[in-house]
């Protein structure tokens, strides 16, 4: 473990690391909070694709009849961040809020969450976000297949290299934004600065849908691609739907990797004690 010493105003602040998680901890399963962690992230994502597509499905609904009408882009962009920002308040203390596979495989790389609950996650988000846009489609039956089941395609125009780098990027922004957002150190050392963690996490993601709609129509989380697809079940949701996965997963290792080893210094901290432990 290792030990920072901030120093602030003249007061001095110990602060200590907390110890990675376990690859597999199989007492989590013996645990009640363990479950309701799983249907808490099962029930937000549910929650988080319902709001969202419709949102897309009313948009498109709207501004056939007239382009003035509807929410447009920005109100688009502003469900999609603003959902996460209310879920990932809501489900912070009970499950962390990941409501997303990269977000979850991203916190994984670092240690930050075991395997099994890695995983379990993943599978209740997936699932969560199949049974989100079956109420959509429940609900808006007559526009759903119409106005394409808010399902995630690469755009006329773009290739697939652009789709894939826009999802690596994008992921990146939301999933740097979630490290420095619940960054324990930053939390100790400014503890005199109250921070909303939800609040910029939910902003990352409103940033990025401005950004990549017009390209992929923003995945940037596997579980929403992945819901919208099952249910709109047809080639074109399907064609380039690796995209959503591959991008997304490289977007949250990528910036595991520059959070934790560049940022936070993991690899020089490594390294010092390898050498400390040589010479001993």
């Amino acid at each position: 473990m290792v030990k920072d010493i901030e120093v602030g105003g003249g007061i001095g602040k110990d602060y200590q690391d907390p110890p990675p998680s376990p690859l597999i901890d199989g007492e989590e399963l013996t645990k009640w909070s363990f479950y309701r962690a799983v249907i808490a992230e099962f029930i937000a994502t549910m929650l988080f694709l319902y709001i969202t597509v419709l949102t897309v499905i009313g948009h498109k609904s709207q501004n056939e009849a007239d382009q003035c009408n509807g929410v447009g882009l920005l109100g688009i962009a502003w469900a999609f961040g603003g959902m996460i920002f209310v879920l990932v308040y809501c489900t912070a203390g009970i499950s962390g809020g990941h409501i997303n596979p990269a977000v979850t495989f991203g916190l994984l790389l670092a240690r930050k969450v075991t395997l099994i609950r890695a995983i379990l996650y993943m599978v209740a988000q997936c699932l969560g976000a199949i049974c989100g846009v079956g109420l959509v489609k429940a609900f808006q039956s007559g526009y759903y297949t119409k106005f394409g089941g808010g399902a995630n395609t690469l755009a006329d125009g773009y290739s697939k290299g652009t789709g894939l780098g826009a999802e690596i990027i994008g992921t990146f922004v939301l999933v740097y934004t979630v490290f420095s957002a619940t960054d324990p150190k930053r939390s100790a050392r400014d503890s005199h600065v109250p921070v909303l963690a939800p609040l910029p996490i939910g902003f990352a993601v409103f940033m990025v849908h401005l950004a990549t709609i017009p390209v992929t129509g923003t995945g940037i989380n596997p579980a929403r691609s992945f819901g919208a697809a099952v249910i709109f079940n047809s080639s074109e949701a399907w064609d380039d739907h690796w995209i959503f996965w591959v991008g997304p997963f490289i977007g949250a290792a990528i910036a595991a990797i520059y959070h934790q080893y560049i940022l936070r210094a993991g690899f020089v901290k490594a390294l010092g004690s390898f050498r400390s432990s040589s010479n001993v």
